[in-house]
């Protein structure tokens, strides 16, 4: 670890850049908004107004990026892989392509159910438990988000009347290694969620100089004895159009 995530490379220019394999798209919408729940874009598309306007391509197949509309404004959507590499780099790609602005959520595990429990959670940090976040920004335990972003996300939740917290998260590569004891450790450090790919996307977008709103619903509840799956399962589905509603009008404030 002291060899690679402590020796960050400041260079600014790759060997491979996104602009190598991706090229820019004129009149691409400046705000962009993801998720990585394939359920929820498919119900949002199938009901509204949706355009492809362009592609994300990988081994793994073909995710294509939407132009909609809300509020009298232009943006794209499209679904983001699960795990911190996989987002990036379509991120990445959706910044190469023309993106100024993004706005990301997804579900994850509830650590503290007091606090978070029902709640949409917008992350005010995350603890970088991750490989991907040490390629864009120097070592720290945390990363965190842009206030003028928590601001704008607080703003949409209240005028929605929707519940939601400011706090920590924990971003971790490996879903089956979140034992008790790392568990009870990331809850004195205030977390009060844990998900795969905040910290990595937060780091992305501080490298490339894009503001980026994130928030979280939650999934599983990990604040317990044992494991309650809960919803996990119905990836955000059944309240899907609830959390697009957010997203949009997250994007229209930007």
């Amino acid at each position: 670890m002291a060899t690679i995530f402590h020796r960050f490379c400041k260079d600014k220019s790759a060997f491979i850049n996104p602009c190598d394999t991706t090229k820019e798209i004129i009149g691409f919408p400046e705000v962009c908004i993801t998720t990585f729940s394939e359920s929820i874009i498919k119900d949002f598309i199938e009901k509204n107004k949706a355009e492809i306007i362009a592609n994300l391509y990988s081994a793994n197949g073909i995710i294509p990026v939407y132009e909609i509309e809300y509020a009298g404004k232009k943006m794209g959507l499209f679904l983001s892989r699960v795990g911190g590499p996989a987002c990036v780099a379509g991120l990445e790609e959706i910044i190469a392509m023309g993106a100024k602005k993004i706005i990301q959520f997804g579900c994850c595990g509830i650590l503290n159910e007091s606090s978070a429990g029902g709640r949409i959670i917008i992350p005010s940090a995350a603890v970088r438990d991750e490989g991907t976040s040490y390629h864009y920004v120097p070592a720290s335990e945390e990363i965190t988000a842009e206030e003028s972003s928590i601001d704008i996300t607080t703003q949409c939740m209240e005028k929605l009347g929707i519940p939601y917290v400011v706090g920590k998260i924990w971003t971790t590569d490996a879903i089956y290694r979140e034992t008790k004891t790392v568990i009870e450790e990331r809850k004195k450090q205030g977390c009060l969620a844990v998900e795969m790919e905040c910290a990595s996307s937060l780091a992305v977008a501080r490298f490339r100089n894009i503001p980026f709103l994130s928030f979280f619903y939650g999934a599983d509840n990990l604040d317990d004895d044992t494991w309650d799956s809960r919803d996990l399962t119905d990836y955000g589905k059944s309240c899907g159009n609830r959390y697009m509603m957010i997203a949009l009008e997250c994007g229209a404030a930007c």
